[in-house]
C-alpha cells in the first residue's frame, strides 16, 4: 500500500502539515514534554493525525502519545494493535494511506478488514473528490469487506461514469447500507441506463441484509425495485427515493406489501395513493415511524387528493408515526387539491412560497402539526391563519417564519396561545410589523414572558 499511495497528491507531506495546522494546541502541548527538534518527524506526523480525532477520543489517544513520546526509544510502533485500531477507526480512508507509511506494524493494523467497512466515495471536479487511487485500492483489495458505501455525485458526465464503474465491482459484497445522493441532477440518463440499471439489480441480489436505501437521481426502475424486495425484504428498514421517474406507484405498492420491517420511507407525493397507505395499515406490518414526503411537480402535472379515511388508518395503525411533508416551488393551482380535508401531517417545511388560503386550511385540517416552517407568503398579512393553527393545532411547538408579515399584536396572541409549548420560535425580524398596540421591543418582551425564556426575532445581517 505505501508505494501504492506514496506518490499520490494527496498523500503528501503538505497534506499532514494542513492536519497540524488545525490544532496547534495539540502540538504546542506536545513541545512542553519534548522539544519539538527532539521529536522524530514520524512520531510528529503520528501526533498530528491523533489530533484529527472527536474531542471524546482525543484525549485518551493523546495520554498515550505523550507518555511515549517520553521514551522515544520504545517507538510508536510498539502500541498494541487494539489502541490503533481504535485511533485509525476514527480517520476517514485517506488518512489511512498516510499512517500505512509509517511503520511496517500501522501498515498491517491499517489493512484490518474493520476500517474497510464504510466508505464515502466523492465523485465531482472539487479538490475534496475521492482520489481515483484511492478508489481503485478499495475496489481491488478492500470491496469485499464493504458494509456501507455512499456516493457523492454532482451533474457532471464524469461523475456519473465513476459511480457506474464502481457501482458495477460491488457484485461480491453483501452491503448493509447504500446511498446516492446529488448536489445537483447528475447526467445518468445521458449514460448506458441499461448498464447501470443491470449493476445496481446485482448489488441488490447479492445484498442479502440491506438495512438502508438512500436514492436520489437516478434511474432506478421497477425491476430493480422488484429485485431489492426479494433479496432485503426481511432487513430493508430505510427506503429514500428522490425524484425517481422509472419508479411507478405499482412498484412502491408491491414493496410496501412485502417489506414487513419498513420503519422510515421517503417517496414523492406523486407515488402516494389510497392503496399504498392502506398497504401501509395492515395488521402483519411493523409501524412506520416516519413517512417523508416530497411535494413537487413536473410540467401540466396534478397532484392527487388522498382520502382522509385512509389516512386515518394509517395513523390508528401507527399512531407514534412522524409524517414530514418539504414544498418546493409549485404553482399555485397545485394546492387546490392538498389540505382540503384531513392529512396527519406533524412537520411541515414549506421551502417557498405558500399561499394564504394553504395556510388558512392547515389549522383546519392538520390537528398532528408539530413544527411549521414558512418560507415566504407574499405581502398580505397572516395573522388570522397563523392564529387559526395554534388554536386547533395542540402539539405545536416548534415554527418558523421567514418572507411574512405578522402584526406585532397578532404574534404575542400566538405565543400566548402556544405559551411555553413553544421550545423553537424563529421568525426574521421584517415579518413582524409595529402597530399601535406593540411596537416590537414592547412586542419581544411580552412574548419572552409568555413562552418563558428570553426571545427575539432573527436579525439579517448587514454586509
Amino acid at each position: 500500500m505505501c508505494s501504492l499511495l506514496s506518490t499520490d497528491k494527496h498523500y503528501t507531506d503538505s497534506s499532514a502539515m494542513n492536519i497540524s495546522c488545525t490544532n496547534k494546541r495539540v502540538m504546542n502541548d506536545a513541545s512542553e514534554t519534548k522539544p519539538r527538534d527532539s521529536i522524530p518527524k514520524r512520531q510528529r506526523t503520528k501526533l498530528t493525525l491523533i489530533s484529527k480525532l472527536s474531542d471524546k477520543g482525543r484525549d485518551l489517544q493523546m495520554k498515550v502519545a505523550y507518555k511515549d513520546l517520553e521514551d522515544c526509544e520504545l517507538g510508536w510502533s510498539s502500541l498494541p494493535s487494539e489502541a490503533l485500531l481504535l485511533v485509525f477507526s476514527q480517520l476517514p480512508l485517506q488518512d489511512l494511506g498516510r499512517v500505512a507509511q509509517v511503520c511496517q506494524h500501522w501498515n498491517h493494523v491499517s489493512q484490518f478488514p474493520q476500517l474497510w467497512q464504510r466508505a464515502e466515495f466523492s465523485l465531482s471536479q472539487a479538490s475534496k473528490s475521492t482520489p481515483v487511487r484511492l478508489i481503485n485500492y478499495i475496489l481491488k483489495h478492500h470491496v469485499q469487506h464493504l458494509k456501507s458505501v455512499l456516493f457523492r455525485t454532482d451533474s457532471t458526465v464524469e461523475s456519473a461514469q465513476m459511480a457506474c464503474h464502481i457501482l458495477s465491482r460491488l457484485v461480491n459484497c453483501s452491503l448493509k447500507t447504500l446511498a446516492f445522493i446529488s448536489s445537483a441532477l447528475p447526467v445518468f440518463l445521458d449514460l448506458n441506463q441499461q448498464s447501470f440499471i443491470s449493476a445496481l439489480t446485482t448489488v441488490f441480489h447479492h445484498s442479502h441484509a440491506l438495512g438502508s436505501l438512500v436514492i436520489e437521481n437516478i434511474p432506478m426502475d421497477d425491476t430493480s425495485l422488484d429485485v431489492l424486495v426479494s433479496s432485503n425484504s426481511k432487513t430493508l428498514e430505510l427506503l429514500q427515493l428522490k425524484n425517481c421517474p422509472r419508479v411507478s406507484p405499482e412498484g412502491i405498492l408491491a414493496l410496501a406489501d412485502q417489506c414487513r420491517y419498513l420503519r422510515e420511507l421517503s417517496l414523492s407525493y406523486t407515488l402516494l395513493s389510497d392503496d399504498l397507505l392502506l398497504a401501509l395499515s395492515s395488521e402483519e406490518r411493523v409501524h412506520l415511524e416516519y413517512l417523508r414526503i416530497d411535494v413537487y411537480t413536473e410540467k401540466d402535472m396534478l397532484l392527487q387528493q388522498i382520502s382522509p379515511c385512509c389516512w386515518n388508518a394509517l395513523v390508528e395503525h401507527s399512531p407514534r408515526m412522524n409524517l414530514v411533508m418539504y414544498f418546493f416551488v409549485i404553482p399555485d393551482e397545485s394546492f387546490n387539491t392538498l389540505f382540503m380535508s384531513y392529512i396527519p401531517v406533524t412537520n411541515l417545511y414549506f421551502g417557498d412560497y405558500v399561499p394564504k388560503t394553504v395556510l388558512g386550511r392547515i389549522g383546519s385540517h392538520c390537528p398532528r402539526l408539530k413544527e411549521l416552517v414558512v418560507g415566504a407568503n407574499g405581502n398580505s398579512f397572516i395573522n388570522d391563519e397563523l392564529l387559526n393553527i395554534a388554536r386547533n393545532c395542540p402539539e405545536l411547538s416548534s415554527v418558523g417564519l421567514g418572507e411574512c408579515e405578522v402584526t406585532c399584536s397578532a404574534f404575542v396572541k400566538f405565543a400566548h396561545i402556544c405559551g411555553p409549548r413553544l421550545k423553537e420560535l424563529y421568525v426574521m425580524e421584517e415579518c413582524l410589523v409595529e402597530d399601535s398596540h406593540y411596537d416590537l421591543p414592547k412586542a419581544c418582551k411580552h412574548v419572552s414572558e409568555l413562552i418563558g425564556r428570553e426571545w427575539a426575532p432573527e436579525f439579517m445581517p448587514v454586509w
